[in-house]
């Protein structure tokens, strides 16, 4: 009989107090995979997984040690507990390590309010098939197309439980679906690829098989016959699939984790400008149907709504309760955790302001320079915020779009690049991270 993870947690901190742990918590994850790829028509792969996964983090004093196992008999609990206080003695001191007081736990939560888990039955694999070969069919409908590099589709489901000796005891369930398609134009050397592709926690979210399949097709066919852009600098546009990682960037360089480390170019910005007047940066954990979305952190605090930016000036770091502590600043409730690793700061959902323009009003607007579809490859110094990224995409020439671009290199400064940026008003609402087009007015581009 499978067991309950209340149960399992509850036995972990047992375990752990049994053999000798001052303070522990314990996570418990049960979960269920699906995924099928389809080639040719035919099915290419399926694979399918189950199980529960178990981790212990124990304190012996400010010492502290993780175990985690997949195996979740008595034995097994009792012998991570001893083997976790074994090594955590054996563990440096650290001043700032510990779990939450019971004052600054989450009291009251409704995970169902945020519509984590899809309460419909798991998709059959034929179902999942049949989404994939959709995806493949549409994309070789499109002339040009040679071939489908890749359908997929899957579907995920699983429990998280945390319990700590503090007090606390919770847990909720999680879905999703997903669903992409790799698509091939034009042959030999002159072949090109591109994807679309959906994830959503309800399946009635997920976008059609073939629009996606479709869209896969018509964005590999816009990259044929791409050639090197010019040297120089120009305005560069980041569409709206890879401008999410501008703001990654700067979610880096605000985490706790960076901070305390000195390792950020914003270390020094608070209550500064780091975006441009009128833009402001809102984290809200509590939307629904959106993967970003928990009623509680890794460390049992409660997540709420906060802006990290707001009209341009950096009001907030991200937070977990040690780099809290080390900065002399309470958690921001934003702890993450897996079952073989302790909490570190993560950011929930995040919204950046989206601007008046349309993708297409900023293309005609910019004159003569780059729109980036995708990027490879990354040097970035994390305390300067120098940025330099392999980039691809289309050539913009008097406001029109002329051909597509590729072997190019964009640079510039992030806080720079950060403060000068301009956003369309075409993010995808349904993500984790609301981020529309963004133009930069003026980078440097190595081409030709």
């Amino acid at each position: 009989m499978t067991q309950a993870l209340d149960a399992l947690t509850a036995q972990m901190l047992d375990a752990a107090k049994s053999a000798g742990a001052d303070n522990a918590d314990a996570m418990a994850v049960r979960g269920t995979s699906l995924s099928v790829d389809v080639r040719a028509g035919a099915l290419e792969e399926a694979q399918r997984e189950e199980g529960t996964d178990i981790g212990l983090r124990v304190f012996v004093g400010q010492r502290s040690a993780i175990v985690s196992a997949s195996d979740t008999s008595s034995r097994t609990l009792s012998e991570m507990a001893e083997r976790a206080v074994a090594m955590a003695k054996e563990a440096p001191e650290n001043p700032y390590a510990g779990l939450a007081a019971k004052d600054q736990i989450v009291q009251d939560w409704d995970a169902s309010t945020l519509e984590l888990f899809d309460p419909t039955d798991e998709p059959a694999p034929a179902a999942l098939q049949q989404d994939a070969a959709e995806a493949e069919a549409a994309a070789l409908e499109i002339e040009g197309i040679t071939q489908v590099q890749s359908a997929s589709a899957g579907y995920g489901a699983r429990e998280v439980f945390l319990a700590g000796s503090n007090g606390f005891s919770g847990g909720y369930q999680r879905s999703d679906r997903g669903l992409s398609c790799v698509a091939i134009a034009g042959t030999g050397t002159g072949m090109e690829r591109d994807y679309d592709g959906d994830s959503r926690i309800f399946q009635s979210d997920l976008r059609s098989a073939s629009e996606i399949g479709r869209s896969a097709a018509e964005r590999a066919l816009q990259r044929l016959d791409a050639r090197k852009p010019p040297t120089g600098s120009f305005p560069v546009l980041f569409d709206e699939r890879v401008s999410t990682t501008l703001i990654g960037h700067l979610l880096g360089a605000i985490n706790g984790s960076a901070i305390t480390r000195g390792a950020s170019f914003l270390r020094d910005a608070m209550d500064t400008q780091v975006l441009p007047k009128g833009l402001s940066l809102i984290e809200d954990p509590h939307r629904p149907r959106i993967t970003g979305s928990r009623p509680f952190d890794g460390e049992f605090l409660p997540t709420q709504k906060r802006a990290i930016i707001e009209d341009g000036i950096l009001k907030s770091w991200t937070l977990d309760l040690a780099t809290g502590r080390q900065l002399d600043l309470p958690s921001t409730g934003n702890a993450a955790r897996g079952t073989g690793s302790g909490p570190s700061p993560n950011p929930w959902n995040m919204a950046l302001t989206q601007g008046t323009s349309s993708r297409e009003d900023l293309i005609r607007d910019m004159g003569t320079g780059l729109l980036v579809t995708s990027m490879i490859g990354s040097t970035i110094n994390p305390n300067t915020g120098d940025y330099s990224r392999g980039a691809a995409g289309l050539w913009v020439e008097n406001g029109e779009v002329t051909h597509a671009i590729n072997e190019c290199t964009i640079a510039g400064n992030l806080r720079d690049m950060l403060l000068a940026m301009i956003p369309a008003n075409d993010a995808r609402t349904h993500l984790s991270r609301v981020v529309p087009s963004l133009l930069v007015p003026g980078m440097t581009i190595a081409g030709n």
